[in-house]
């Protein structure tokens, strides 16, 4: 018998097809993979996010009434915030652990900051700061469009700064701490942190 091979418009419309199909196979594959790329990056994000909220809990958890002594030898209060400036919020913290036994205190003034859409983490390596005291700074959190904060009193009436009037109680905290965070590609993340009594410590007691 006589073979009977593929016709020229049998080949082009079989290509057709099979370049039809690849096209499709290709865009749903890329589009899988891009879902999978946005998916990964929002868990990165949130995990990120909760990092940062998760230290700034740790922070405001073990804030105490200890006072310092700024850069200038005035005394700054024990906790101080407000949304208005760079820096939002600055606390003396108790529990900085020192495994090493260093001659230094157990207690911890550190700073939250935003700038450049980001959220900052600073912290001292002395309590009373002389002018040579430089903050070592810790990027916790990019992307911020914004920030807005809010302190509870012992009236439970919110302020937006601490201390809430001049002259009062350097050792005072407030009750608790609402921070509202506007993340790109998260949204509008709002916490709110409890904070302990805040017994004063003594500058005699707290250590340099």
């Amino acid at each position: 018998m006589k073979q009977r091979g593929f016709t020229l418009l049998e080949l082009l419309i079989a290509l057709a097809v099979f370049a039809i199909l690849s096209v499709m196979a290709y865009r749903g594959l890329a589009a899988v993979g891009e879902a999978r790329a946005r998916v990964q990056a929002q868990a990165e994000a949130l995990a990120t996010l909760q990092l940062a909220l998760g230290l700034l809990e740790r922070d405001l958890e073990q804030a105490v009434g200890r006072p310092v002594r700024d850069a200038y030898g005035e005394t700054a209060p024990a906790f101080e915030g407000s949304a208005l400036g760079p820096q939002l919020m600055a606390l003396t913290r108790a529990g900085w652990r020192n495994p090493a036994g260093a001659p230094r205190s157990g207690l911890q003034r550190v700073a939250y900051r935003y700038r450049d859409e980001t959220l900052i983490r600073a912290h001292w390596r002395v309590l009373d700061q002389a002018q040579d005291s430089a903050a070592l700074e810790r990027p916790l959190l990019t992307g911020v469009k914004s920030v807005d904060l809010r302190f509870l009193d012992q009236r439970l009436q919110w302020q937006n700064a601490w201390p809430p009037e001049a002259g009062g109680d350097p050792a005072r905290l407030p009750r608790a701490v609402e921070i509202t965070l506007d993340v790109d590609g998260i949204g509008e993340v709002r916490r709110l942190f409890r904070l302990p009594p805040g017994e004063a410590v003594q500058r005699s007691g707290g250590g340099a």
